[in-house]
């Protein structure tokens, strides 16, 4: 049974429901025609946004800093590394950003680009992009490093070595990280940690089933609230008596199978 079909069916027993209710309550047990789809929109619209919640099926991979959406494609930033020695020995070439020639920023984007990750073209973009790492200590492979007040920016190459197109006149090289902390505006980790996302995954995992289970409890909720009257006092055993639910009173409330 697809979903469609499953909440389709959940709002025929919601109606079912009212209309049970309405009989115990000594009624006809026959409900306005426009009452009970503006009840199963509602509750549908809960059912949906709960289960979305669930299973995550709305969520953008965002940056929480500056909710600037990355997504990663499962690379990770050996990959990156690998991809930018590459392009050792391409020529700096201000506004470049190809093997004929590229700036630092341009290096940059095409390296991500070339694993399918897009990021900003210019390193006042870049610098704001994934999560703050606090140290040059605590960088790995992939990350960013942003000098010069934000107008220089490299990439970590591991072993304390970065990765960037210098300046005019130079190539494109791999070399001793020659900054220390003090001039580093920022270092950025676009590609989480293995374990990390790891981690989320599993507890994401985990938690789909809670949620899961909240959402049907919030859709069930809801139709519970709008019968109220069919609470345990409402179903004793004297209020469905056979009388009030005999097969005459079903039959002519429409509710005969």
């Amino acid at each position: 049974m697809t979903m469609v079909h499953a909440l389709g069916r959940v709002g025929e027993i919601q109606a079912r429901l009212v209309q049970l209710n309405d009989l115990v309550a000594g009624g006809t047990g026959v409900t306005s025609t426009t009452a009970t789809p503006a009840s199963t929109d509602t509750t549908a619209t809960t059912f949906a946004d709960a289960l979305a919640a669930a299973t995550g099926t709305t969520a953008t991979a965002t940056d929480t800093a500056v909710g600037t959406p990355v997504g990663t494609g499962g690379a990770t930033g050996s990959d990156i590394v690998t991809a930018a020695e590459k392009y050792l020995g391409v020529p700096y070439v201000f506004g470049g950003e190809d093997s004929s020639g590229m700036d630092c920023s341009g290096l940059v984007q095409t390296v991500y680009a070339d694993m399918g990750i897009d990021v900003p073209r210019l390193v006042s973009g870049q610098m704001t992009i994934g999560t703050e790492v606090a140290s040059l200590a605590e960088a790995k492979p992939g990350d960013l490093i942003v000098t010069g007040g934000g107008e220089h920016i490299l990439i970590y190459a591991g072993n304390n070595q970065v990765i960037h197109a210098p300046y005019e006149g130079r190539t494109v090289c791999k070399v001793d990280a020659y900054m220390d902390d003090s001039e580093i505006d920022t270092i950025r980790r676009v590609i989480p940690d293995t374990a990390t996302a790891s981690t989320a995954s599993t507890a994401a995992a985990t938690g789909s089933t809670d949620l899961v289970s909240a959402a049907f409890a919030s859709l069930f909720n809801s139709s519970s609230s709008s019968s109220s009257a069919l609470s345990s006092s409402a179903l004793s055993t004297s209020a469905l008596s056979t009388s009030a639910l005999s097969t005459s009173a079903l039959t002519a409330s429409g509710l005969s199978s």
